[in-house]
């Protein structure tokens, strides 16, 4: 009755109780990274020039598309970086700015805090 109840709201899934910590960390604190990277996104394209409303709107519609894709397709993300990823392009450029920057370890290591943490407001 709770997983349709659930179900109706959005996607539902039971996990095993060992996995709580990590969906917590994912979902639970997820849509705070996500605005945050929204945030980051739209402050980067008022830098170049963009109004905030502008800038803040081509970033929610592009999350929105991007999500709705990969969820309607199913593929694995990297499929998608690679297919709007020139050699030599702008994406590429943006890129390796990012993983220089530490993009992908900065956000396991979020994700690794967040499970430490609920374990020990578990305890």
């Amino acid at each position: 009755m709770v997983r349709a109840f659930f179900a109706e709201l959005g996607r539902a899934i039971v996990l095993d109780e060992r996995y709580q910590d990590a969906a917590t960390a994912l979902s639970g604190s997820g849509p705070a990274y996500v605005a945050l990277f929204v945030d980051a996104l739209t402050r980067a394209g008022v830098r170049q020039g963009l109004t905030r409303e502008t800038a803040q709107m081509l970033v929610v519609q592009t999350l929105v598309g991007t999500a709705e894709l990969i969820e309607a397709t199913g593929q694995h993300p990297e499929q998608l970086v690679d297919a709007v990823t020139s050699p030599g392009g702008t994406t590429s450029a943006a890129l390796a700015a990012l993983e220089a920057s530490g993009f992908r370890a900065a956000v396991a290591e979020a994700v690794a805090a967040a499970v430490q943490r609920a374990k020990e407001l578990g305890s």
